[in-house]
C-alpha cells in the first residue's frame, strides 16, 4: 500500500473513531463518531501536548495533507481528540506516543479551555513535556518535525499556516508562564 492509500485508510478509520461528546460546560454527554461531531456542530474533547527539548525549543510538526482539519498546516502541539472512555491525561499520553513516538515522559497539565473555529468545537486541555530523544513520526499524520525557538515559531506563524487551535493553546501556555 502506498503512502497516499495509507493516509486515506487512516483518515477513514479516524473519522469513524468514537470520541467523547460533551456540552458547553465540558460535561460528558456520551460518545459520537468523530465525523458526526464536525457535521452536527457538536462539542468534543481534545488534548495539546507541547513537547520541548532541554534547550527550551518547542517541537513543531507539519500535518499530512489527508488530515480532515488543517491539512498541511504546521502544528505546535502533538494531540488530538479524546477517545470514548478515555481521560484527558490518557489521551495526551497516547497522542504523544502515536504522533511523535515519545512515551514514558512526565506530562505537566496546564490549561483547560474552550475553542471554536468553523467546524471545530472543542474543550481542550494542554500539557507539556521535555524530551531530548529521537522522534518517531506517525507517517499517516506527520510529514516532518523540528524543534524551534518560541520566537521563530511566532515569526513563522505570521507567514505560514499554523493550526489555530494549538496556537491558542500555546498563547495561553506562554501567558501563564509570564
Amino acid at each position: 500500500m502506498d503512502a497516499s492509500s495509507r493516509e486515506a485508510a487512516h483518515r477513514a478509520a479516524s473519522d469513524a473513531e468514537l470520541i467523547c461528546w460533551v456540552d458547553e460546560q465540558d460535561n460528558l454527554l456520551g460518545q459520537r463518531v468523530r465525523s458526526d461531531l464536525r457535521k452536527l456542530g457538536l462539542i468534543g474533547r481534545c488534548t495539546f501536548i507541547f513537547l520541548f527539548n532541554s534547550k527550551g525549543e518547542l517541537c513543531v510538526h507539519r500535518r499530512t495533507l489527508s488530515k480532515a482539519l488543517y491539512p498541511g498546516f504546521w502544528d505546535t502541539a502533538a494531540g488530538g481528540m479524546v477517545a470514548a472512555g478515555e481521560s484527558y491525561a490518557l489521551s495526551a499520553a497516547r497522542e504523544l506516543e502515536e504522533e511523535l513516538g515519545v512515551s514514558g515522559v512526565p506530562l505537566i497539565e496546564h490549561d483547560h479551555f474552550y475553542f471554536e473555529d468553523g467546524d471545530s468545537r472543542l474543550w481542550c486541555k494542554s500539557y507539556s513535556a521535555v524530551w531530548d530523544g529521537p522522534l518517531r513520526l506517525q507517517p499517516e499524520e506527520v510529514m516532518e518535525a523540528r524543534f524551534l525557538t518560541i520566537e521563530t515559531i511566532q515569526q513563522e506563524a505570521a507567514q505560514k499556516p499554523y493550526c489555530p487551535d494549538a496556537q491558542e493553546g500555546l498563547r495561553r501556555y506562554l501567558a501563564s508562564r509570564r
